[in-house]
């Protein structure tokens, strides 16, 4: 129940305990404390087995727990890890890596041959090193004095 405080909390939140309360009165808000989690947990079981009883036969082997989503679908594949395995070795990040190093030489090697008088229409790609041409003034759309 309290697996996150450590030892230096509990003894912080004990001596807070005694100055507010006092030695005298700091058993009896113990019991009440420990009174008031007792009922709340019959009460949460209570309505745990309200809740089964409720859904019928069909749901006898429900858990509460299925309802969180993590442990819904780690119960639905069956320690599968979550299909990682399928993820992992679907593909290989080396050869990846290679194809992609492979493709950005060839490209470079393509643009080099390009400049030294190529056509680099002849294979389909767009030299990207060249800029674009600037329009010139007869390429401007005609102005419409009336339409503005």
């Amino acid at each position: 129940m309290f697996n996150d405080i450590g030892p230096l909390e509990l003894v912080t939140i004990i001596v807070l305990a005694v100055l507010v309360f006092g030695p005298d009165k700091l058993p009896k808000v113990i019991q009440d404390v420990t009174r008031t989690i007792r009922k709340i947990r019959e009460f949460s079981e209570s309505a745990k087995q309200d809740i089964r009883s409720e859904l019928g036969p069909e749901f006898k082997d429900f858990e509460f727990e299925d309802l969180n989503p993590k442990t819904f679908i780690r119960k639905q594949l069956d320690g599968d890890e979550l299909g990682l395995k399928e993820i992992r070795n679907g593909f290989d990040l080396k050869k990846e890596m290679a194809e992609v190093t492979d493709a950005v030489q060839g490209r470079e090697s393509e643009a080099s041959a390009s400049s030294t008088g190529a056509p680099a229409a002849s294979s389909g790609r767009v030299d990207m090193t060249k800029k674009p041409e600037e329009p010139g003034q007869d390429d401007r759309p005609p102005f419409d004095a009336d339409a503005t």
